[in-house]
């Protein structure tokens, strides 16, 4: 059989970097028995792809009606770095007795690198891809993905730190007959925000009119746009509702004030900088339902998504008791410009706040470091274009990108109504 099994450790246990850190590991080889080899090739891969089909009617040169599917693709390549761990392109070649074999590797993150992020329609995806070069044989390719972090500080966003008020009103006519209006004011502190964090919400309703209110919905929801260039340019929007909720009714002639809370789950940051065939945004979608054959009212409060919390809202330091999971666990910084700890812990270099905007530690000295979480929206597989059915997918093909995620006191939160 040869090669028995191959693992690739990274020096952060999240497999999670930043844009413009150095990420380390080393490649891990079991064979059983002897392996003849020429060299072996590590790739490192940043890239983003759309893809999805459409199809239309054509008349054919007889006249025939036919569908015709046309599949477009958009591709971004970030970065490509690949070189030899063992041996070289024209090296002769090398017999690996059994046993386990192991090669360390380096690789400096380019800093211009837009966030990891799985959608419907495309990605932009991170992966180390690991190569035995054999004469006279089919290669054999291990693969995995990693995470890659833009850091979106919001306190360098003023617009962010205010409050947002979204005022939606209507007057009904009846039979002629032109009722009150329908005041509904929605509120929010501000509209930057972290993952972990929870989202108030104030809705103020005034029904001056004859026609009931039966709920008010709120739908904090991901933007996503994918654009493609081949064969043709094209672009599919998708709206993905994250969380929901819905206050109500209000009749005819009352006023009721609501306070209600959404938790945002682990997301990437809003824009996908630097990515130019992916837009990403968020917003609070809000829809008034109203009774009889009237038209809803319908508005949006705008939400920037962060890594950094703003300054003035005070996460939880990291849990006293560290969960079993050792992904979770914390780690002390390694790297070229970091030593390892005495201790031998590993663990990527920026593992705090100040680190991930380039500040010192003085930074943001009340904001402990986050955790970095999975999220919900996965890939279906990490194998690409160029890869062959016998690609091996090293760790989970369905592969979740982590976003830094921070605890909030979210204890007390505020009654449904009053």
């Amino acid at each position: 059989m040869g090669l028995k099994g191959c693992e690739v450790q990274l020096d952060n246990p999240w497999n999670t970097y930043y844009a413009g850190q150095t990420l380390n590991g080393q490649v891990k080889f079991t064979f059983d028995s002897p392996k003849k080899v020429r060299g072996i090739i590590i790739r490192f891969l940043g890239e983003a792809n759309t893809e999805w089909t459409e199809e239309r009617s054509v008349t054919s040169s007889e006249g025939k009606t036919e569908n015709e599917t046309t599949v477009l693709k958009g591709h971004e390549e970030y970065f490509r770095i690949q070189y030899y761990l063992l041996g070289g392109k024209n090296s002769s070649e090398t017999e690996l007795p059994p046993g386990t074999h192991t090669y360390p590797f380096t690789c400096a993150l380019p800093a211009t690198l837009p966030s990891s992020f799985e959608g419907e329609f495309g990605h932009v995806r991170y992966t180390i891809k690991v190569t035995l070069d054999r004469p006279w044989k089919f290669d054999q390719d291990m693969k995995m993905a990693f995470t890659v972090i833009a850091p979106v500080d919001l306190n360098l966003n003023p617009r962010v730190k205010e409050p947002f008020k979204l005022e939606l009103e209507k007057s009904f006519c009846c039979f002629c007959c032109r009722s009150g209006p329908l005041a509904v004011i929605t509120s929010i502190p501000q509209t930057g925000y972290v993952s972990g964090q929870i989202l108030p919400i104030t809705c103020e309703v005034d029904n001056a009119s004859n026609v009931n209110l039966t709920a008010v919905k709120f739908e904090l929801r991901k933007l996503v746009t994918f654009h493609t260039n081949q064969p043709r340019s094209e672009k599919r929007e998708s709206k993905v509702i994250i969380a929901n909720l819905s206050v109500g009714p209000v009749n005819g002639s009352e006023n009721r004030t609501f306070t209600q809370q959404l938790e945002i789950p682990a997301l990437p940051p809003t824009n996908l900088l630097n990515c130019g065939i992916i837009a990403l945004d968020y917003d609070l979608h809000v829809e008034c339902d109203v009774s009889g054959p009237h038209r809803n009212l319908t508005g949006k409060v705008p939400i920037t998504l962060g890594t950094i919390p703003l300054s003035g809202v005070k996460p939880l330091g990291p849990p006293a008791v560290q969960s079993e999971d050792p992904s979770l666990a914390p780690t002390q910084p390694v790297s070229p410009a970091s030593p390892p700890a005495g201790d031998g812990v590993g663990g990527a270099l920026g593992w705090n706040v100040a680190d991930s905007t380039g500040g010192g530690g003085s930074l943001y000295p009340n904001i402990p470091p986050p955790q970095f979480v999975e999220t919900q929206y996965r890939a279906p597989t990490i194998a690409g274009r160029d890869d062959s059915e016998h690609t091996q997918i090293i760790g989970d093909g369905n592969f979740a990108p982590r976003y830094p995620t921070f605890q909030f006191n979210n204890a007390t939160a505020p009654p449904a109504n009053h």
